[in-house]
């Protein structure tokens, strides 16, 4: 039991600083899910201002996309710091990956389109996530995702344009090159990070990779990243524009928000959607001809034989007549001036 209200049931998440568990919520009578510090960083004043720097990013915020934080507390008892949050049943992003491998484009765009809609609020809000990955993504039974886990976060209003940093908080496989450089974070940073994370669910593997965390971060500062149709070619070439645009090594080629992502995502998979709408049923494709030969005359319908075009009838007969009309009046003319002898 933590504070006197949470009672631990079991583990449902393990992390590098913090195991969660799923909980019950005595006072509310509710399932929730408890971070709770592990006893080692408990100790160092580092690791519990980040865990409370997650608790204040968190607690601010309230969207269908992002984990809601309930509570914040320290467990004189135990010696524990916690964090209590609500209960998402499923599983991370990261699992799913595993279990399935590269994901069909449009569920992996909705997925995204998801992620960036959760994080693009929190950019209005003025924080910057910093640690944008599919363990931090959780996804409901119906689909629903949900982003978790703002330990790093930076709030914008504190950042200096020119501070710089020896130590770098992330996880070397999705952070942004500005991030792998020390320098300071902006939200697009966390569009890197959605663009890494896209590449991997539709490719299967992240576009970059190495051993080492110094490599790896200079892959992310120096390296282009492979087009993702070369690893799955059944990919639609406008998405991976899109994707190869995430992946910019310069914060100002990106997109400069995840809202702005998740906008044009949506406005791509409508495209998409709508095309696949309008698309002739195979077999009209199969029985119409690739095209039509100029040389031969096209079919002339049967009914359109049969349709008499009765006014230009009528005006020919009009001009023959009115030509007519004028033959007595020209040969007046002619014997006035030439009479007969």
């Amino acid at each position: 039991m933590l504070g006197g209200r949470y009672r631990l049931l079991r583990v449902i998440g393990s992390g590098g600083m913090a195991l969660v568990y799923l909980a019950h919520d005595k006072t509310l009578d509710r399932r929730v899910a408890v971070k709770v510090l592990r006893e080692p960083f408990s100790r160092e004043a580092g690791f519990r201002e980040r865990f409370q720097n997650e608790a204040r990013a968190a607690a601010n915020l309230s969207h269908p996309n992002i984990v809601t934080v309930y509570d914040f507390g320290y467990d004189e008892n135990t010696a524990a710091l916690y964090l209590v949050m609500e209960y998402v049943p499923g599983t991370d992003l990261k699992s799913i990956l595993k279990d399935q491998g590269p994901l069909p484009f449009d569920q992996a765009v909705r997925l995204v389109i998801q992620a960036a809609r959760g994080i693009g609020y929190a950019h209005r809000m003025g924080v910057i996530h910093c640690d944008v990955k599919p363990h931090n993504m959780l996804v409901t039974p119906d689909g629903t995702l949900k982003v978790t886990d703002f330990g790093i976060a930076r709030a914008m209003a504190s950042i200096q344009p020119d501070e710089s940093a020896d130590v770098v908080w992330g996880s070397p496989l999705y952070f942004s090159p500005e991030q792998a450089a020390g320098h300071p974070p902006t939200p697009a940073s966390d569009v890197y990070s959605l663009g890494v994370v896209l590449y991997e669910l539709l490719t299967g593997q992240p576009p970059f990779y190495a051993s080492d965390p110094v490599e790896l971060a200079r892959l992310h500062r120096e390296a282009p990243p492979r087009p993702p149709r070369t690893l799955n070619p059944g990919i639609p070439s406008s998405l991976e524009m899109i994707v190869l645009k995430l992946l910019e090594k310069e914060p100002a080629r990106r997109y400069r928000t995840a809202q702005q992502l998740a906008l044009v995502l949506e406005d791509w998979l409508q495209k998409i959607q709508n095309a696949e709408i309008t698309q002739p049923p195979p077999e009209s494709q199969t029985a119409s001809p690739a095209y039509v030969s100029s040389e031969m005359p096209p079919v002339q319908n049967a009914d359109d034989t049969q349709n008499i075009d009765w006014i230009t009838i009528l005006l020919g007969l009009l001009a023959v007549i009115a030509v007519g009309g004028l033959i007595p009046f020209w040969l007046w003319i002619w014997l006035t001036f030439n009479p007969p002898r």
